[in-house]
């Protein structure tokens, strides 16, 4: 069996690349060169060194590939639309689904590979009596990845493997320490890797050659109570950074676009049952029929909270939670969960 490794030059993907190694795997590790706007592609960066150097090390071939031009398209584009449209995206998720998941899979194929590997935390298992493959969290909770991968197909699923779900971050690293490996201490990666300074506002007036211009803070009623530095640089559930004096705390409750304006209210106002999304990818299950109960979250960090899912049409959702939850944010994903099983989710609209 051959496997093709994309290698970060982050220490997760580096111990999957030596575990295929160990379980027998004719492997290859790649590296997708995805955007820096000065990027040198004359030469290797930081990721793309310790990358090669982990591959040299395990004694399996290397390659990069460059997508920075799809990387752009799928990714950076798509993230700068939502933010004007008022709503507050995913990048890794888009990345995961495009890069990471289709053009690697592309890639795999034209080296005659069999499987994908990531470093990623989640696990993969085939339901016989289902026929389907499901996607599970990893058992270090802690580390779990599953959220931003739940646009994961069936025909993905079948030709990837993920090698750490069964492993805890320490023991990934020690692994990492014990092999030599020049990246074993190397941080996580934390921000968005097009944003590393995280301002990301500044990011996209760059990218667009633009300056966001500044419109007013107004209340629930529609009263002016200051002026905001653009309204893309706040999302739903904000408290600071806003400037306003007030006799209680004000949060950013919604977001209009049309009118430049950014609503305020208080932290009570931020709570709502029921959502939609779109854009559905199901992975346990091929469709939901009539009332479904689920566990979902609505970002990446949130602990899944029950509630009830329905069909709206083919591409479509909605999301009843039994609890009002806080800051359901448009453009940030629901993913529903049926105890460690990922159900499927979807991308917020309203």
């Amino acid at each position: 069996m051959k496997a093709l490794i994309a290698m970060s030059g982050g220490v997760d993907s580096s111990v999957a690349a030596q575990l295929m190694v160990d379980k027998g795997y004719e492997c290859v590790g790649c590296t997708m060169r995805l955007y820096d706007g000065s990027f040198d592609k004359s030469s290797d960066n930081e990721n793309t060194k310790d990358a090669r150097s982990v591959a040299d090390k395990i004694g399996i071939e290397y390659r990069v590939f460059d997508y920075e031009k799809e990387f752009v398209h799928r990714v950076i584009e798509p993230f700068v639309r939502e933010y004007e449209a008022g709503r507050t995206p995913n990048p890794c998720i888009e990345c995961n689904r495009y890069m990471k998941f289709d053009y690697l899979l592309e890639e795999m194929a034209k080296l005659q590979c069999d499987k994908i590997v990531t470093g990623h935390y989640v696990r993969v298992a085939y339901d016989e009596k289902s026929g389907r493959y499901l996607l599970k969290k990893a058992l270090d909770a802690s580390k779990d990845q599953s959220y931003v991968l739940y646009m994961l197909t069936q025909e993905q699923l079948s030709h990837t493997i993920f090698p750490l779900g069964e492993y805890a971050k320490a023991d990934i690293r020690k692994f990492a320490g014990d092999h030599g490996f020049v990246n074993a201490n190397k941080g996580d990666s934390q921000d968005i890797c097009f944003v590393p300074d995280g301002d990301y506002v500044c990011f996209m007036e760059r990218f667009m050659n633009k300056a966001y211009k500044p419109g007013k803070f107004v209340d629930r009623e529609g009263n002016v109570l200051g002026e905001h530095r653009g309204f893309v640089h706040y999302t739903i559930g904000q408290r600071h950074g806003l400037g306003i004096s007030a006799a209680h705390p004000l949060y950013v409750v919604d977001i209009i676009p049309e009118t430049n304006q950014v609503v305020v209210g208080k932290n009570e106002d931020l709570f709502k049952r029921e959502l939609i999304a779109t854009d559905v990818n199901l992975i346990s299950v091929p469709e939901i029929v009539g009332e479904m109960r689920v566990k979902a979250r609505i970002r990446y960090s949130q602990k899944e909270q029950p509630a009830t899912v329905v069909a709206l049409d083919d591409n479509t959702i909605r999301v009843t939670f039994d609890e009002p939850q806080r800051a359901i944010t448009k453009g940030q994903a629901v993913v529903m969960y049926d105890g460690d099983v990922v159900v499927g989710g979807g991308r917020i609209i309203e």
